[in-house]
């Protein structure tokens, strides 16, 4: 993860940052569910993943990246960032717990999810933070408000988490 910019003190920039975190986190969890042959732990953890990850993608869209549209700045990367999205979301979609590479398309979805996390704290994290005006952050902001992050939100449950309705 980034840490040489100083891009992690801006706090909705940091906020996003500190969900990379635990999205790649969850990540390895899942890396080692699946060294061990722990399929139901391994399916608990990717449908946690796949809460945060919509949640994420879709703030930072909703918020950084409508902002830096705004300002006309790094559209191209954008919009590949935004289909990294589309492939990430797709390919958790279409995942098959009983497929003989089961292990291998989650392991090729969790190197491709480090390299999109990589590309947005090494490009479009930094641009926003000299980038964007009063206007964009307003932006940003406004998408906070309206969705918070996953780590301060409890609506995505967490694997073993037993709702018995008490």
């Amino acid at each position: 993860m980034c840490e040489y910019c100083g891009c992690r003190g801006v706090e909705p920039i940091g906020e996003l940052m500190e969900e990379h975190t635990a999205l790649a986190g969850e990540a390895y969890e899942i890396r080692k569910a699946l060294d061990h042959g722990d399929r139901d732990r391994t399916l608990a953890l990717l449908t946690r993943l796949v809460g945060h990850l919509t949640r994420h993608t879709g703030r930072e869209e909703a918020g950084l990246f409508t902002a830096l549209r705004h300002k006309a700045e790094f559209l191209d990367e954008l919009g590949d960032l935004e289909g990294e999205h589309r492939h990430l979301d797709g390919s958790l979609t279409g995942l098959d717990p009983e497929a003989d590479d089961f292990s291998e398309a989650v392991t090729r979805l969790l190197d491709d999810l480090a390299t999109h996390i990589e590309r947005e704290e090494l490009g479009v994290f930094p641009v926003s933070v000299v980038t964007l005006g009063v206007d964009g952050w307003d932006v940003v902001e406004r998408s906070r408000t309206e969705s918070p992050s996953f780590l301060l939100d409890p609506r995505t449950p967490e694997p073993g988490d037993e709702h018995d309705g008490t």
